[in-house]
Order: structure tokens, then C-alpha cells, then sequence
């Protein structure tokens, strides 16, 4: 039985390959994800409702693929959101949703393009873990962030078996540069029995 782009999604690649997987996963994207319960955006979006307070304030979706997190987050009630992802073809299909003020291409080599201070929220909705971006990217994104900013964000059970991915959430809140709100595992893709960790963090 050949490997539907779902296989392919959680082993390891570059950059060029990753970008490449996304492009010509477009078309069928939503398709294949939806067969599969993909639950992890409508789970984020009310997370981070819970407790960002201004739903007018700008939002980054960091990763934010064919637009389904950012269909979740103004479903939210979330109004102005700016999206980022390394595949043009992902982006083109999100720009068909008219969801986003903005979205950017990125290269996917170092830190990513974000102005510090300009996003009172940044979401990386099922964008960080295996054949994703790399952990160290959460730290970027933090870093990013104004005091009192909010990141909410997933690790599915994929990336939960490589502790480096917790540990990283720990290094934010051991040393009090951030306060954990919300942690709750619970239904990714249920299709295939895959779960995820949704998370909020508050920058100090």
C-alpha cells in the first residue's frame, strides 16, 4: 500500500524536503487531515481564548499551512490574524480562505521573521515536532513576545516521545521567564489514535 502524505508527515527531513512534502500535500491537505478528525486547531483556538483578552489584538499563526488554525482561531472570535509557513502552496490555498491580514513566506533557516513585540499572541498550531519545525523555534517565538504576550501551541504524541520538547516548555517556566495557564492532552488526529498536547504559555 503506498504512503499517503499523512505516513510521510513524521519522519525526518530537511528544510528543502520539508517545504517540499507541503507543496505537494496542497491540494489534498484538508482532505486527508479531515478524514482523520484533525482537532488540535479548534482545541488551541479555545485555549488561547480562555486567556488572551483583546480578541481585536494581532495574532501570528505561525505554521499556519492551508488557513484550518486560522479558520480556528476566528471561529474563536479571534479578528486579525497575520499567517506564516515555508510553503507557498499552503499559503495559497490559505489566502483563498480570506482569513489573514497578512502572510508571509518563509525560508525555514534560522530564527523566524517575527518583530519583536508586534503579536500580542502567537499560535504554532501542530507546526513544532517531528518532520516540523524544530523545538528550538518555540524559544523564537517567546522571545517575540511583548510581557503578558500569550504562545499556544501543540506537541503530538510524535514529538511527546522525544522529551526535549517538554523539557524546552520547563526551561520557560522553571526560570519564571513564562507561567504555564493551560496543558491538556487530548484528541490530534483520532483517524489514526495519534493525541496532542495543547499548551498556553504567558510571558513575565
Amino acid at each position: 500500500m503506498a504512503k499517503t502524505f499523512l505516513d510521510k508527515a513524521y519522519g525526518g527531513r530537511d528544510t528543502a524536503d520539508t517545504r517540499q512534502l507541503y507543496d505537494d500535500w496542497a491540494a489534498t491537505y484538508e482532505a486527508e487531515i479531515g478524514e482523520n478528525g484533525y482537532a488540535t486547531p479548534g482545541r488551541c483556538a479555545e485555549a488561547l481564548k480562555r486567556f488572551a483578552p483583546d480578541p481585536d489584538a494581532a495574532i501570528l499563526d505561525f505554521g499556519c499551512g492551508t488557513g484550518l488554525s486560522g479558520l480556528a482561531l476566528k471561529l474563536a472570535g479571534f479578528t486579525t490574524i497575520d499567517g506564516m509557513d515555508l510553503s507557498g502552496e499552503m499559503l495559497a490555498v490559505a489566502r483563498e480562505k480570506n482569513i489573514y491580514r497578512d502572510l508571509v513566506l518563509i525560508d525555514g533557516t534560522g530564527a523566524p521573521p517575527v518583530a519583536k513585540g508586534h503579536y500580542a499572541a502567537i499560535a504554532a498550531i501542530g507546526a513544532i515536532g517531528v518532520g516540523a519545525a524544530p523545538v528550538s523555534v518555540l524559544d523564537h517565538l517567546m522571545h517575540a513576545l511583548p510581557k503578558g504576550g500569550h504562545c499556544v501551541f501543540s506537541f503530538n504524541d510524535h514529538a511527546l516521545q522525544d522529551p526535549v520538547h517538554e523539557a524546552r516548555v520547563m526551561d520557560w517556566t522553571d526560570c519564571g521567564a513564562a507561567r504555564l495557564l493551560f496543558r491538556e492532552h487530548g484528541e490530534h488526529l483520532p483517524g489514526i489514535g495519534v493525541n496532542s498536547n495543547v499548551y498556553v504559555l504567558e510571558k513575565t
